[in-house]
């Protein structure tokens, strides 16, 4: 597997991720409004899918759902015991789960790879359960793969990472087999989307991260971006 560093790395410090919110709980489960799975969504017809635990959904969301190829980014919990968890339980750290991005992708526009990459530069994974302010095992690195390419890649991929020393510290990104994806609630879905104008830490965690992502990652982006 190739590893393709970008000219420009993100700088962790200033990666922070969101802040724990708790607004008045919508206990609906729902995919988000990109999460039409047609053939015209797609250049082959073809797509896989992808689950990445890497902070705080809201920022994750924000920055997969701009990439080319990846047709659905949605907000939700994965890793624990807990069936059909509450964002207020997965908040106390109780139900095993991580915060994590479901990604449907077309694998002839962007390839796992890409999608690795973006996933290990656009957060810590040398921080235990946690990223930045947020703490917790709920905010824990991680890849859940799908079949047993996808973790062939991850598993060679933070290796090389390691051996590189790209970062000041071992990485500590959980590698797990896929069990089982919750959506999170409505009001998580498209959550900077909706609220970048009405919510201050949108604007003063979501947007720079965002910003920094879309100059390291601009050729990969979206056109309407």
């Amino acid at each position: 597997m190739k590893i393709v560093f970008p000219s420009l790395l993100i700088s962790l410090t200033s990666l922070i991720s969101c802040a724990q919110n708790n607004p008045v709980e919508n206990k609906t489960n729902a995919t988000n409004k990109n999460n039409s799975m047609t053939s015209e969504n797609t250049i082959t017809g073809v797509t896989d899918t992808a689950t990445f635990a890497n902070g705080c959904f809201w920022c994750t969301e924000a920055i997969f759902e701009e990439l080319k190829g990846v047709i659905s980014a949605t907000s939700g919990y994965t890793g624990g015991q807990t069936e059909n968890p509450t964002y207020k339980e997965v908040c106390t750290g109780e139900t095993g789960h991580a915060e994590c991005l479901q990604i449907i992708y077309d694998p002839s526009v962007i390839s796992f790879d890409e999608l690795l990459e973006v996933f290990w530069e656009t957060h810590d994974p040398t921080t235990l359960n946690r990223q930045g302010a947020d703490v917790g095992t709920q905010y824990r690195s991680g890849i859940f793969y799908h079949n047993q390419e996808q973790k062939e890649k991850a598993e060679k991929y933070k290796a090389e990472l390691d051996k590189s020393g790209a970062f000041p510290r071992p990485i500590v990104t959980e590698i797990t087999a896929f069990s089982k994806f919750y959506p999170a609630e409505n009001y998580h879905q498209q959550y900077f989307e909706n609220n970048e104008n009405n919510n201050p830490y949108c604007k003063v965690v979501i947007r720079p991260k965002l910003d920094k992502f879309r100059k390291v990652f601009k050729d990969k982006l979206k056109t309407t971006n």
